[in-house]
């Protein structure tokens, strides 16, 4: 009897050794520096500035960006490069603002009922920040609710009578920026102005802004003009018949859609750049799947999340090799590749190598047999990788492609 508790008790100790070696070998999320990350170009301009540390959760880069219109906090490099544009945009239209002509367009809106007045110049912005959680909870699998719910800054009913919605769209699109941005200092400045356009006596017109203020840049602009086209031409509700019926003619089920199109994460084109990136993978099976792990988002970074996802696997399935079917995998997806290598598209801004991704990984080197299958695995990253997670990879057969998005587009 002591033979055997010694034995046991030996057994446990070396057990408990080798994971604490095994977990001695993880790396564990630090701190960064800016400049490390992104250009240096991008770190400082005429209205912003970036500061240095950026916190990360092994996933996703945490940004705060002072400027002059207030101090900013974002989650992701592509909320970054989304908000720099945004300041842009905003310090156009405060110039805008300050014309004579706008001026005059607020002194026949003071014609307007004290209701519009109160709403759209007091209160204009119908959008809470909430707490995002990105693209950590997606890969932890970690199920946390929001204590806030972000609501899309959708225009109010009595707006869009008034054409405020056209206005603000087409102010949207001459700068470039996303109507349905909550930046609330971006969306108080395009209501002022579209509501100055539409109850004042102020005649809004294109030339009085500058052409877009940067922007990103990528290999093929067609689907992305055609996307930005439609988020441009159409309002929120006929985007949503829109997207029904593409989401229909893929055969997706009549309560999927209605789930997809209804999950507050998502914004107008969060659903509208998804579905066209679904559409065109024709052919391809599982894009129910897809939608269905993508109900799961609970915050506008994870809505980015998936919207990326989405613009990453028809980028694949476009330049690189045809897709046969999506399977998900946890709250994300795998894609069988008629080339023979499966696919996971991975919108992360940093990825090293944690127990987690190690046991993930090694599951889906065990498990994984897609009809077709090679044995190889291909990942596409936004952002980086690090030395020891791409050895660890490689080793279990994984080729990981950094920056996907300078390959293929995606709309940030």
């Amino acid at each position: 009897m002591r033979l055997t508790l010694r034995v046991l008790l030996a057994t446990a100790l070396t057990l408990a050794l080798a994971v604490a070696g095994r977990a001695a070998d993880y790396e564990t999320p630090s701190d960064r520096s800016a400049k490390d990350i992104v250009p240096a170009e991008m770190l400082k301009g005429p209205h912003y500035k970036v500061r240095d540390v950026v916190p990360t959760d092994g996933y996703t880069d945490r940004w705060t960006v002072d400027s002059n219109f207030g101090i900013f906090d974002v989650e992701g490099d592509g909320a970054l490069r989304k908000l720099i544009h945004e300041i842009g945009a905003i310090a156009e239209l405060d110039k805008a603002s300050k014309t004579k002509a706008f001026l005059q367009g607020l002194g026949g809106a003071s014609k307007a009922p004290i209701s519009f007045v109160k709403s759209l110049v007091t209160h204009p912005v119908d959008t809470v920040s909430g707490v995002p959680k990105g693209a950590y909870d997606l890969v932890e699998n970690v199920g946390v609710s929001a204590t806030e719910k972000r609501n899309p800054a959708e225009d109010a009913r009595y707006a869009q009578a008034l054409k405020m919605s056209s206005f603000k769209r087409d102010i949207g699109a001459k700068l470039d920026v996303d109507v349905y941005s909550s930046n609330k200092a971006l969306q108080k400045r395009l209501n002022s102005l579209a509501w100055a356009s539409t109850l004042g006596d102020w005649t809004f017109s294109a030339a009085m802004l500058p052409a877009g203020v940067g922007g990103a840049v990528v290999s093929n602009v067609r689907l992305a003009n055609s996307v930005k086209n439609v988020l441009t031409q159409e309002p929120p509700q006929r985007l949503r018949i829109i997207n029904d019926e593409a989401l229909a003619k893929m055969g997706i089920s009549e309560d999927l859609r209605k789930r997809f199109l209804d999950t507050p994460a998502f914004s107008p084109r969060h659903l509208t750049i998804i579905t066209s990136n679904l559409a065109a993978l024709d052919g391809v099976a599982g894009r129910d799947a897809f939608l269905t792990v993508a109900l799961g988002a609970e915050d506008e970074t994870q809505a980015n999340f998936y919207t990326a996802m989405s613009q990453l696997l028809r980028g694949y399935h476009q330049t690189v090799a045809p897709l046969a079917a999506i399977t998900p995998l946890n709250r994300v997806t795998v894609a069988q590749s008629t080339a023979g290598p499966a696919f996971l598209a991975l919108p992360v801004d940093r990825l090293i190598w944690t127990d987690r991704v190690d046991t993930v990984t090694a599951q889906l080197k065990s498990t994984y047999a897609a009809q077709g299958f090679n044995g190889k695995f291909e990942a596409w990253l936004t952002g980086t990788v690090s030395p020891r997670a791409r050895q660890e990879l490689s080793a279990r057969g994984f080729v990981v492609t950094e920056h996907a998005g300078s390959r293929v587009e995606v709309l940030d």
